[in-house]
């Protein structure tokens, strides 16, 4: 009787160490599955940063690229004005070499 009691303590010893080694394990599964996803959502939310950045980028050039349409728009009023200009001058210019033999004639 006294062997099958120690026989029966030394079962339920392994039994507890066995449940404490089961219980162990599964924590040891939970905490690697939990990992896994915080990994996965490392890298998801590196990808999004990274997509940011490139979006500011391009926002930045987006706007730089407005603003040298603005100032190309800008200087082609200018070019336009300055043709204006130079074909008025030239007019003034043939007024007043007209003007000379206009006065010329007048004052015979």
């Amino acid at each position: 009787m006294r062997h099958t009691a120690t026989h029966y303590n030394a079962l339920q010893r392994i039994c507890s160490a066995l449940q404490r080694a089961v219980v162990h394990s599964n924590t040891l599964q939970y905490t690697a599955t939990h990992r896994s996803a915080l990994q996965h959502t490392t890298l998801h939310c590196n990808i999004l940063q990274r997509i940011a950045t490139h979006c500011s980028a391009l926002q930045r050039t987006a706007t730089h690229c407005d603003a040298l349409q603005r100032t190309a728009t800008h200087c082609n009023v200018l070019q336009r004005t300055a043709t204006y200009c130079n074909a008025l001058q030239r007019t003034a210019t043939y007024c007043n070499a007209l003007q000379h033999p206009a006065t010329h004639c007048n004052a015979l």
